[in-house]
């Protein structure tokens, strides 16, 4: 099977595996010259047995893999070390085929390295810009620190520059962020952001249709869209489509016929059971997502091929209202917090109306927060037995609320015996977490063993663990096999520390054992390589920023539709659904750092955007503290009965949930010089500048406006971040009766009242002649 590729080799025309497949490495993995891309067999839980403290209790059973690198483009010295999991680093674009032989036998698995995506730039900080003397600060005292290393303190040092300090590196389009971290402590670093002109990714969207005697995959690829300042972020080009095949499947090329972005399949090809997999990358400046369809087989020459996208979320997490507990505090001000007294407090969960309950750590852990685990096998005592947990699940799935478990897998608290023994000498865990040189401790411990554990930040204790011991990767296999049979989906703490071929083989193996299953990533910034057959919902960062920079006044509130934008910028799948928050329990209080105006204005926004709305437990009670006990007694219920309105409409009108968003022309009324003008249209320009509003956000315009359309039915949302109700002038004429209140919103005396609205937080109109 072939589809060339720019250095001509074909793209999967490797055999396919006839013997057993359970350890081949998976689907065909894309990357980009400059990255290094992680390969190991699946299934290492099969051979390799685990105790519960996360010894390895075999001796050599993943032993007899073995990686050699068959093939590559012209002029390439990249190869693999000896090992049972490797690292390919392409140096040069074009296809890689690597053979993997294992107990089962010999697998192949294709890498695609596109041409290198990175710029040269250089990070800096002024000298002056830190809190000690200008001749005290060094080169050989600060580290540099951001996403571009996983955030690992240490690791790499500046060089002087006279008046800064400064560090050079490679990095990709986009914004980055940085530290320099004196002395390496983070919390006093001098921060930074280097913005890396160039285009976002392009994307791909497959579909498939079953004909009479074969199957038509269609391609639907989209140029990346220019970003706010397209100076910046311009426009990509429209893409090209490079088709990739599966090793796993049983195709040869005589059974696929390629024209641009069709591929069709005759079913007499199609395996007499299993799947057969067909994959697509977007290619332009940059490359985008793979995208997969997968062809259901079982005697395909008497029986219809059934279509699968491993890349679509369960069709109840497309748009659920999400509720997250801090669990130790939710009790409140005197009981201790238990999975009985949870329970006990559904009824108001309930009445939130919410779809899916997220809960933080419940497993053993000596913290508060419980994300240190010391036991991945059983719930904290202080919080019950697991028969308790499963008891306050299926209580929650009474009233038709799922139960989203928060699964940390990327490290241990250094209290877990694994950590422990693997300090102390003990053999058996000599694997189990990986170590760096000495001298890249940030750390003031003195610790045993060979150099510094690694962990993230810092983060001194939680180490990470280390996915490159196929220990440490059954031993995870067996802790997301452990809770996926009890809750409904996982919210992945860390996930960026993953590596991508964990999640791709965890992901299928719990589509294949649940499909309603839901994984949430929390990947900050967020990655859209993620969505390639891993996560199905992801954090919304570029939202939840930009509410801040609203509510505190440093932006205006149009900026809402253009961090909105910044997922199809950054090369999100359609299908990828955004989780949209205005606050959390890694984040201080919105209320606390904007007021409680702003505050209803952006959690407005959170529930009449598409993706899932979620709200951190006390949000709705008018909370400071970021995990403070629960007010139950203190609580502000009319806060409270907003968030209620505004989860009920949201239910209620699936325009809010289905319907695609368009800007709309609007004029706030009022100020002294005149009509504030925003969002484009007849009405006037984005980011207009005309007249003065009293907004109560430090000078910026606090209103923004715009249309939600699902075909049949159309409204008008109006979000207003300023403390003083607006008159607002739209581009079209509503019913000006609001959607969350049912109040009349008209104003008073206007001659056509049907395109002029007062709006204190927020309101929702349907368009006249749309929708009932």
């Amino acid at each position: 099977m072939s589809s060339p590729t720019p250095d001509g080799d074909a793209a999967g025309d490797a055999p396919s595996d006839s013997d057993d497949p359970t350890h081949h490495p998976g689907p065909p993995r894309t990357t980009s010259v400059g990255e290094t891309v992680e390969l190991a067999p699946r299934g290492l839980d099969a051979v390799v047995e685990v105790g519960p403290d996360g010894a390895r209790t075999d001796a050599d059973g993943h032993d007899e893999f073995s990686w050699t690198l068959v093939d590559g483009p012209t002029d390439s010295e990249a190869d693999v070390s000896d090992g049972t999991v490797v690292h390919l680093s392409p140096d040069q674009p074009g296809t890689y085929r690597l053979q993997l032989d294992g107990p089962n036998g010999v697998h192949e698995q294709t890498v695609r390295a596109f041409p290198d995506e990175r710029h040269e730039t250089t990070l800096r900080a002024s000298k002056a810009a830190f809190d000690e003397p200008t001749a005290k600060v060094s080169a050989d005292r600060v580290s540099v620190a951001g996403p571009f290393n996983d955030w690992s303190v240490a690791a790499r040092r500046p060089y002087d520059d006279g008046d800064s300090l400064a560090l050079d590196v490679h990095l990709p389009p986009g914004r980055h962020i940085y530290s320099f971290a004196l002395d390496d402590h983070l919390g006093t670093a001098v921060g930074g952001e280097e913005t890396v002109a160039g285009p976002g990714r392009p994307r791909v969207h497959l579909d498939a249709r079953v004909e009479a005697d074969r199957v038509v995959v269609s391609a639907d690829a989209e140029a990346a869209p220019a970003g706010p300042d397209s100076s910046i972020t311009p426009a990509g080009s429209d893409p090209d489509v490079e088709w990739l095949f599966d090793g796993r499947d049983d195709l040869s090329d005589s059974d696929v016929a390629v024209d641009g972005d069709t591929l069709v399949v005759d079913r007499e090809a199609l395996p007499d059971s299993g799947l057969a997999r067909i994959h697509a990358v977007p290619v332009a400046e940059r490359y985008g997502v793979m995208d997969t369809v997968e062809l259901s087989t079982e005697g395909a020459v008497e029986t219809t091929p059934t279509v699968a996208r491993p890349n679509d979320p369960p069709a109840w997490a497309e748009s659920p209202t999400i509720y997250e507990v801090f669990v130790r505090s939710f009790a409140g001000e005197t009981p201790d917090t238990t999975f009985a007294e949870i329970k006990r407090r559904l009824p108001y969960i309930a009445s939130l109306n919410v779809d899916v309950l997220w809960l933080t750590p419940v497993l053993q852990s000596p913290t508060v927060h419980g994300y240190h685990i010391t036991d991945f096998t059983r719930t904290a005592d202080d919080l019950g037995t697991r028969e308790e947990f499963e008891s306050l699940v299926d209580a929650c799935h009474d009233r038709d609320i799922r139960v989203v478990f928060d699964l940390v897998v990327n490290h241990t608290s250094r209290d877990h015996p694994a950590f422990q023994m693997h300090s102390a000498g003990v053999e058996a865990f000599d694997e189990q977490y990986p170590r760096r040189p000495p001298e890249q401790n940030p750390s003031d411990v003195d610790w045993s063993g060979h150099g510094t554990p690694e962990f993230r930040f810092n983060w001194v204790r939680i180490p990470d663990v280390n996915y490159d011991s196929p220990t440490v990767r059954a031993w995870m296999l067996s802790v997301v096999d452990e809770w996926a049979n009890v809750v409904d989906g996982f919210r992945c703490d860390v996930a960026w520390g993953v590596p991508h071929g964990f999640w791709k083989e965890a992901s299928e193996r719990l589509r294949r054992e649940n499909p309603e299953f839901l994984l949430l990533d929390e990947t900050i910034p967020r990655d859209p390589f993620m969505h390639e057959s891993e996560f199905h919902m992801h954090y919304d960062t570029p939202l939840y920023d930009t509410l801040r920079e609203v509510g505190t006044g440093h932006v205006d509130a149009d900026a809402v539709l253009d961090a909105l934008d910044a997922a199809a910028v950054q090369g999100f799948p359609r299908s990828a659904v955004q989780m949209r928050y205005v606050e959390n329990h890694d984040e201080d209080r919105y209320r606390a750092e904007c007021g409680i105006e702003a505050l209803r204005a952006a959690a407005a926004a959170t529930f009449t955007l598409p993706g899932a709305p979620m709200v951190y437990y006390g949000q709705e009670r008018g909370m400071t503290e970021y995990r403070g006990e629960m007010r139950w007694y203190d609580g502000d219920n009319r806060l409270t009965d907003y968030h209620r309105r505004l989860s009920a409409t949201r239910r209620d009108h699936p325009v809010l949930r289905e319907g695609s968003v368009d800007r709309l022309a609007y004029d706030v009324v009022g100020g002294d010089d005149g009509d504030a003008t925003g969002s484009g249209g007849s009405l006037g320009i984005v980011g207009g500048t005309e007249g003065d509003v009293a907004d109560g956000t430090g000078g910026t315009r606090g209103v923004t406006a715009y249309a939600r359309d699902d075909g049949t039915d159309r409204v008008v949302v109006v979000l207003n971040f300023g403390g003083d109700t607006e008159t607002v002038r739209l581009g079209e004429s509503v019913v000006p009766v609001d959607l969350f209140t049912g109040a009349n919103v008209a104003v008073t005396g206007d001659d056509d009242p049907t395109d002029t609205v007062e709006v204190r937080n927020a309101v929702v109109c349907r368009v006249e002649g749309r929708g009932s």
